[in-house]
């Protein structure tokens, strides 16, 4: 249902060619054109409107000088780089257009009458003026030669004949009576067309192959009226080029005429004709098909005129407001236009619901650009007349529309049509004499104003001109009324689309060199490119189909397939468009019976607009109106957000759950506010979807649903529309598993209930009747708890059980073991109590058997079990509430010393002598064992306190003086193998990042096919490339694996081996040089404190030489971190190359930036330089 419409039309006139064109072929060079005349060869190009090269045939012979020659061929060889010219006399040429040499390869006594070659240059065929057929190679050599062999045919009678490539005769037709002179071999291969003239009419006729004849239609011209001078193709097999022209004229030439034909669903369309009048200047000499775009005409003139069309498809339709008017389909078909209203209904073609009967072939459709009469059209026909044909009150029927397929016999159409308005003539040449281009025209658009734009060719090839017409008003003795040129704005290039905004008024040009162009403020824009298309607008259809319209206000798209049938399709993007707007309108009906009917999430009911749709419930429920529509409804709910999954807005928008209740799931929502909803307006009728709500709950409300089944059962006076119990029960199983309802009936302790839910269920009475009858033979309290332990509800089951009495407390204990519930089960007794003891004491050993020693003992000692308590505080390491505990037990002195001596002991394996020494003094008075312990922690002003306190001056010289010195002289070696270590590890660095630079330096001209990055070298300049790197530690990972955790724990400290030529030797001197500075910085407060105990005692020398190679150590490794950790260093450690954020785009980049990636590196924190505390005051000034 497309038409072509014109896109670009050029061409040029030369006045300086000589003689009278004969015939033409495109030439190799872009837009150039070579035309053979009596004289020679000329070479046209229409962007220079001039002759820019040829070759006179007359000086060398070939052609007679007094102009009585002829050319019957041309053909462009660019591999030859020259053009076969074939001329009547017999001689075959090749001319060089550029040296202008002339080479004669070939001749033929008998003179030549058609040369043609085949499309892939590779033979040419010549007929000959003997009747024969002479077929060569591209160089000329004769392959063979063929009589054509001209039977005695009946009265008009001709037959088509068909040879093969090697000019093997392969089918002769039967005589076919009025057969016609043109013929044209489909591209596609499969149709021959020809056309014939048969007693009535004059027909186009095809054949196949082997002569039989395969369809036809008839010309729109009379019998004997018209005669067809060639036919032609075009590449792709689309439309049929008719060339015509008239018979019968008296004193004057006749009328010539290019029809363009397409074919769909088995019908031919004209659609259309070009009108080249009667002057001789305009007579054709030929017309061909561009082979490179398969849509442009070349036609060339008597006159030396050359002209081009360029078409496209389109599909003409209308766009607006209007919706009774806006899915209204116009098809061109000769003098006719076939509308399609698909508002009403889908008529395929070529069938359609009206006609409009015009006086001459159409070339172009226009709808009113008027949103509010948008059915409106404007017809322009061939001789550029435009009809204007308007939908309203219309006071006799126009007899130029005919129904089509919905005018029944003897019924109204229900359908409206529109009626003949005006007719304009349009004239916007500048003088009458100026030789005709017909369909000089393009782009017809009528503006909401009521006046027209047109695009016409400006005087370039390269430009064009926009013509703003306007009607003329009514003159007396006028015949037909005219559009006047009211405005003619020159277009600096070639206009290819033209779109006006009746929203904006203005009209957008958009041209060939990518620029948009508005009128009439001229303001240039760039294109820009469209969005990504998301999954909404995204739908696969069969390959080949095109859109004709999509119908308003629903949601239907009309597609045509490539036969040409149609087919509709619901495109989710204009369904969800569609119920969108119903959702905004309140109207759930329409919205809910389309998502139903088309498969659409009815989540999209809420999620579109929550608050909206939670307001207006009652609104949604008494629009639905049907209890198996809520019920699908509840059935389809589910918590995730749809706007943002299945259908997210194209705009971006999206709607978040209401504010009233932000921390509640959606669907318990919707189900709450549906089942008071429902209750409100009318309980009984939306029995089954209130119990829907009930189950679709998370977790589901079974026992209330139940309680509303039985309530129903237990009813005295039951309404006759209400549904009964039975009902209610089996719809219930049909949500619900049978044995999940039976567990949650029994959990109601309603036996009528179990009994009603069992009997509707597979199970054998003899089963649960005797387990019922046990039950109810039980105490209340130990009936239910035996219910609760029976469906594994337990922590309901101990409160039951609690309340049976203490006979019962061995049974709830061993209950609480079993399931854990101790924390549940304390809260079921007073604290006061033996019971709430007995819970605590085996929840202590519970805790304990799970070495939470600490928790244990707190749990213990609040029940007052005090020597429990203790073990497990002293398992804990606890010692402060551990003494507390033997407080509350009354320990003896002697008892707690041995206590405090015990606990001392473990304090010191866990090197908390601060601590063990507390107890050493408070506790056992042992304060020179106290002392001792500090020094060996290093803890010398707590120590020199206790040496004061009980006045032991004498360990000043025995203890501390001695371990003070033993410490400054343990430094000082500390710091010696770090600084000697720390210059070793940096200068190997420094000679590994050479060797590394001069290998990448050496591979900067060619890459090694299996090592785009290189890792490190060895000194012996050995190249690691990555994969063997990989290759080498996966064999290795896989054997770490199978060993113990514990050697695995050591093989990921030993990932980086600092063995010289190792992989990874670089990074693995970063991480100990990092140790090496943290180390360090590590000991400057222990140093600081140990100075003033130097210093404190005399000792001045030793203090001096300390803080002295500490100052040296921290300076030396404080001006090497920046050379050690190099800017490039840490930024490749911010931006990672490789990593779980990476992509291929971004590793790509930083290879070829770098031509080399960073090590890949396990922990990042390597790469970091470690830092230094500035802020500790660790130096004493009275040593410097």
């Amino acid at each position: 249902m497309r038409n072509l419409r014109l896109l670009r039309a050029g061409g040029c006139r030369s006045a300086a060619a000589t003689g009278t064109p004969q015939c033409f072929c495109l030439g190799a060079e872009p837009g150039a054109v070579l035309v053979g005349s009596q004289y020679g060869l000329v070479e046209l190009h229409p962007a220079g409107d001039s002759v820019s090269r040829e070759v006179c045939l007359t000086v060398d012979g070939f052609l007679p000088e007094d102009g009585s020659g002829c050319i019957v061929g041309v053909e462009d060889l660019p591999e030859q780089e020259s053009v076969c010219v074939a001329t009547a006399a017999g001689d075959i040429l090749l001319c060089n257009l550029s040296t202008k040499q002339v080479e004669c390869v070939g001749s033929v006594d008998s003179g030549l009458s058609v040369m043609s070659w085949s499309p892939d240059q590779e033979l040419v065929l010549l007929a000959t003026g003997q009747q024969t057929l002479i077929m060569m190679t591209r160089d000329f050599e004769p392959i063979t030669e063929k009589q054509i062999h001209q039977d005695e045919f009946g009265e008009g009678a001709r037959k088509v004949r068909v040879w093969s490539r090697e000019l093997v005769l392969q089918s002769t037709s039967e005589p076919i009576s009025g057969l016609e002179q043109a013929l044209s071999w489909k591209p596609s291969g499969n149709l021959i067309a020809s056309t014939q003239e048969k007693p009535n009419r004059h027909d186009v006729v095809f054949l196949e192959k082997n002569g039989l004849l395969h369809g036809e239609f008839t010309l729109p011209f009379q019998k004997g009226q018209v005669k067809v001078n060639e036919m032609l193709w075009n590449a792709d097999s689309t439309i049929l080029a008719i060339w015509l022209e008239d018979l019968k004229v008296e004193n004057s030439n006749p009328n010539t005429y290019v029809q363009l034909w397409t074919t769909g669903n088995y019908h031919w369309y004209l659609k259309q004709s070009l009108h080249f009048g009667s002057l001789e200047e305009n007579q054709l000499v030929s017309l061909l098909w561009d082979r490179e775009n398969l849509y442009r005409l070349h036609i060339l003139c008597q006159g030396w005129r050359y002209l081009f069309y360029d078409w496209h498809w389109t599909t003409d339709h209308g766009l607006g407001e209007n919706s009774q008017h806006m899915a209204n389909v116009a098809v061109i078909d000769g003098d006719k236009v076939l509308v399609t209203a698909f508002q009403h209904a889908v008529v395929p073609p070529p069938m359609c619901t009206y006609e409009l009967h015009l006086q001459q072939a159409v070339n172009q459709v226009a709808f009113h650009t008027d949103p509010k009469h948008s059915g409106d059209m404007a017809v322009l026909d061939a001789d550029n007349r435009i009809s204007l044909y308007r939908y309203g009150q219309s006071t006799v029927d126009d007899p130029s529309v005919k129904f089509g397929v919905v005018g029944g016999n003897g019924f109204k159409a229900a359908v409206e049509t529109p009626y003949l308005d005006k007719t304009y003539r349009v004239d916007v040449s500048s003088s009458s004499n100026e030789a005709m281009n017909p369909l000089g025209l393009r782009f017809l658009t009528w503006l909401p104003d009521g006046s027209f734009l047109v695009v016409g060719q400006g005087q370039h090839a390269a430009q064009s001109v926009l013509h703003h017409l306007t009607a003329v008003p009514d003159m007396a003795g006028a015949e037909e009324e005219r559009l006047n040129l009211r405005l003619s704005v020159p277009v600096d290039g070639e206009v290819i689309s033209l779109y006006c905004s009746p929203v904006t008024k203005t009209v957008a040009l958009q041209l060939t060199d990518r620029r948009i162009l508005k009128y009439l403020w001229a303001l240039q824009a760039s294109l820009s490119s469209a969005a990504a298309p998301s999954s909404e607008t995204l739908r696969k259809v069969e390959r080949g189909s095109r859109i004709v319209t999509v119908v308003p206000q629903d949601t239907k798209v009309v597609l045509q397939m490539p036969r040409g049938n149609l087919e509709t399709i619901h495109h989710r993007a204009l369904v969800l468009a569609q119920i969108r707007k119903w959702l905004d309108r309140l109207m759930f009906r329409e919205a809910f019976q389309c998502m139903r009917k088309l498969r659409i999430n009815l989540n999209l009911l809420y999620d579109h607009n929550p608050k909206v749709f939670l307001e207006n419930i009652e609104t949604f429920i008494r629009q639905i109106d049907s209890v198996n529509y809520i019920n699908l409804f509840f059935t389809e709910l589910k918590e995730e957000d749809f706007t943002k999954s299945m259908y997210p807005s194209l705009n971006g928008s999206s709607n978040s759950q209401p504010h009233q209740h932000p921390n509640q799931k959606k669907v318990n929502l919707i189900c709450d506010v549906m089942r008071v909803a429902m209750e409100h307006i009318d309980p009984q009728k939306y029995c089954l979807s209130i119990l829907t709500a009930h189950v679709k709950k998370s977790p589901p409300e079974l026992e209330i649903a139940l309680q509303k089944v039985h309530d129903l059962r237990e009813s005295v006076t039951p309404d006759a529309q209400a549904v009964s119990a039975e009902e209610a029960l089996k719809y219930l199983l049909f949500l619900v598993d049978v044995n999940e309802l039976y567990d949650y009936s029994l959990g109601t302790y309603d036996f009528d209930l179990v009994v009603m839910v069992a009997e509707k269920s597979q199970k054998d009475p003899k089963e649960y009747l005797p387990f019922l009858n046990t039950l109810r033979k039980m105490e209340t309290n130990y009936q239910r708890y035996t219910i609760d332990r029976h469906l594994k509800r337990y922590t309901k089951a101990l409160g039951h059980l609690s309340k049976c009495g203490p006979e019962h407390f061995s049974e709830f204990l061993n209950l609480v073991k079993d399931q854990n519930l101790y924390s549940e089960a304390l809260k079921l007794y007073p604290s006061s109590t033996q019971e709430y003891k007995d819970i605590s004491d085996a929840y202590g050993e519970y805790l304990m058997q799970k070495q939470l020693y600490e928790q244990a003992a707190l749990i213990l000692a609040r029940a007052g079990i005090f020597a429990k308590a203790l073990d497990a505080f002293q398992s804990s390491g606890s010692w402060q509430q551990a003494l507390c505990m033997a407080s509350r037990l009354g320990y003896t002195k002697d008892k707690l010393s041995s206590l405090a001596q015990s606990m001392a002991g473990k304090l010191v394996e866990q090197r908390k002598y601060a601590e063990a020494a507390i107890l050493l003094e408070q506790y056992t008075q042992d304060f020179e064992e106290a002392v001792l312990l500090l020094l060996e922690g290093a803890l010398w002003e707590e120590a020199l306190r206790l040496i004061h306190k009980y006045g032991r001056l004498d360990i000043l010289e025995t203890n501390l003086k001695p371990a003070i010195l033993e410490a400054q002289k343990s430094q000082l070696i500390f710091l010696d193998s770090q600084k000697t270590a720390f210059l070793r590890h940096k200068s190997r660095l420094q000679v590994v990042r050479e060797l590394k630079e001069k290998a990448c330096e050496n591979l900067q001209d060619y890459e090694v096919p299996n090592c785009p990055e290189l890792e490190l070298f060895s000194e012996t300049s050995s190249v690691v490339t990555a994969s063997d790197m990989n290759s080498k530690y996966s064999h290795s990972n896989s054997r770490i694996s199978a060993r113990s955790s514990k050697n695995r724990r050591k093989a990921e400290r030993k990932r980086y081996s600092l063995k010289e030529g190792s992989p990874f030797e670089d990074i693995a001197l970063l991480e100990v040089l990092g140790e090496s500075v943290r180390a360090v910085e590590t000991v400057k407060g222990e140093i600081h404190i140990l100075l003033k105990q130097l210093v404190l005692f005399g000792y001045d020398e030793q203090a001096g030489a300390l803080q002295q190679v500490l100052e040296e150590v921290l300076q030396l490794m404080e001006t090497s971190v920046p050379e050690i950790w190099t800017p490039d260093l840490q930024q490749s450690s911010v931006n990672l190359v490789l990593g779980p954020n990476s992509t291929a785009n971004s590793i790509m980049a930083a290879y070829q930036q770098k031509r080399m990636m960073p090590p890949v590196v396990q922990d990042p924190e390597i790469l970091t330089p470690p830092k230094f505390n500035k802020n500790l005051q660790w130096k004493l000034h009275l040593l410097q």
